[in-house]
């Protein structure tokens, strides 16, 4: 069995390592020698969303905790809301997440809030949803000794330099440019899982624009693209089955021949 999980290790260190070239050619060796140990340590994949990086940074995404927490079968998790902390008509909430790594677990706990003035505008009003990832986030980062921060508990919009994450979708102006920097492009991750998970491009393309609540992918920003593409990463993964039967509301009836 340790053989067959290191192998697995190695794998996925490989493909990590692809992309992240492909990606963010512009990482520097500590960045590249940090993304090989948080690989070997944690096992979290980019092409899954589990792993992120921002402004030459890595950080762990609430995907990438749930793994975690699936792979060491924690028996559960529960999560709270805190009234009297929180206050609704200012959009502040507050939730108290506890997690159980096994029946006899006294539950390692973790709080988080959100309010308008510590979440992306892109979230405005999913202040609620937030602030129970975060608490969620928090505690499994405690059961599990992670000490990599995660994406969602950030208290700002990333946003990223030019050297970072450009547009999903660049215009014929600038996009050739963008290929002569190296910059990385959030639309090779979304052909990479279309590939990899045998994805009809069409339909994901028309699930992503109602998913971004916009009528083509085009028009959507980049936060949008992202979240889209780390949500389809995880369902491809857990429930392929599920994602494809979805993905076929989005086809178009065939006409009747008269």
């Amino acid at each position: 069995m340790r053989g067959v999980s290191n192998t697995s290790t190695a794998n996925l260190l490989r493909q990590n390592l692809r992309l992240v070239k492909r990606l963010h050619p512009e990482l520097r060796r500590e960045e590249v020698a940090s993304l090989r140990f948080l690989t070997r340590s944690l096992r979290l994949s980019i092409l899954r969303g589990e792993l992120l990086c921002l402004q030459g940074r890595w950080y762990v995404t609430h995907a990438g905790l749930l793994r975690i927490a699936e792979r060491q079968r924690c028996l559960g998790i529960h999560t709270a809301h805190q009234g009297r902390l929180s206050d609704p008509n200012a959009g502040r909430w507050v939730f108290k997440a506890t997690v159980y790594k096994s029946a006899r677990s006294k539950g390692f706990v973790g709080y988080g809030d959100a309010d308008p003035s510590n979440v992306s505008p892109l979230v405005r009003g999913a202040e609620m949803r937030v602030a129970e990832t975060r608490a969620v986030n928090r505690a499994l980062r405690k059961a599990y000794g992670i000490g990599l921060c995660s994406v969602e508990e950030l208290g700002w919009s990333p946003r990223p330099s030019d050297r970072d994450l450009p547009n999903p979708i660049k215009s014929a102006s600038n996009g050739d440019n963008a290929q002569r920097n190296g910059q990385p492009r959030l639309r090779d991750r979304l052909c990479l899982l279309i590939r990899q998970h045998q994805l009809d491009p069409n339909l994901v393309k028309a699930y992503a624009a109602d998913y971004c609540g916009t009528a083509t992918l085009r028009e959507a920003s980049r936060d949008l693209v992202e979240a889209f593409i780390n949500d389809l990463a995880e369902r491809a993964t857990k429930d392929r089955e599920g994602l494809l039967c979805h993905l076929n509301s989005y086809a178009k009836p065939q006409e009747a021949n008269p």
